[in-house]
């Protein structure tokens, strides 16, 4: 369960509260559907669950309860920051979210030259387990395929590097076959839609939903201006923001 408490968020650089205590608990399977106009927080809101440095947590709680963890993870994470299985993600450091399984998939995904997108997805994919259960560059390429036929993801992109020279439905697709390595608990979708054609919109959504379909306690919250998302996902709540905080919710 990751739980949010009267969170109360600002700009880190100005201090500009945008997001005024809000509260909402996001159980194991369910997916939140969060509308609002631009400016409403939305945005933040995942940013802010993810450590993004560019937002404070000026109040609240923001904290996982009732997970099970490896032991592996449970040692990369600093104990002061977990008393009776409760992680506070509040002070957390980004990589430490990422580790307890909080997955942010980016408006704008960054083109990265000089690292290889397969290489890259084997370092966080090898950077969950303990060395003598890593994996090797054939074994890993070889999980890398599988995971790619699921999405029908481009073969070709998988020998360049981290999304450079991709066409936007190539960064988003790339978004969710990242999500197909590392297996996240809590995924946020943040307009992963923004800038695509109606066909690479489909084709995105057809690769969530497979993804959710393979990862059925998987929770994910997303932001989308796409009205046919519906027909793709089934959303527990649906969420209406507006002035940095939850107006409306609905099943």
């Amino acid at each position: 369960m990751l739980n949010i408490q009267d969170l109360k968020v600002a700009l880190t650089d100005g201090n500009k509260e945008i997001i005024h205590g809000l509260n909402l608990t996001i159980n194991p399977g369910e997916i939140h559907l969060l509308n609002g106009n631009n400016g409403s927080g939305k945005s933040t809101l995942v940013n802010t669950l993810m450590g993004n440095p560019m937002f404070s947590i000026t109040s609240g709680k923001v904290q996982i309860k009732n997970e099970i963890y490896s032991e592996y993870i449970l040692s990369k994470i600093d104990s002061e920051l977990l008393e009776d299985n409760i992680f506070d993600l509040t002070e957390m450091d980004t990589d430490q979210r990422s580790l307890l399984g909080l997955f942010l998939a980016n408006q704008y995904p960054v083109e990265i030259p000089g690292v290889a997108l397969t290489n890259y997805l084997r370092l966080i994919y090898n950077s969950r387990l303990p060395k003598e259960e890593q994996i090797s560059v054939f074994k890993f390429k070889k999980l890398l395929e599988e995971k790619a036929n699921i999405i029908n993801y481009p073969k070709h992109l998988l020998s360049r590097n981290l999304n450079e020279g991709f066409s936007g439905g190539e960064k988003k697709k790339t978004e969710i076959l990242q999500m197909l390595v590392i297996e996240p608990k809590y995924v946020f979708l943040d307009e992963i839609d923004s800038g695509l054609d109606r066909n690479s919109v489909k084709e995105v959504f057809e690769g969530i939903a497979t993804f959710k379909e393979m990862n059925p306690n998987c929770a994910l919250v997303i932001i989308t201006h796409y009205d046919r998302a519906l027909e793709y996902l089934n959303p527990t709540f649906v969420h209406e923001m507006s002035g940095g905080n939850l107006i409306k919710s609905n099943t």
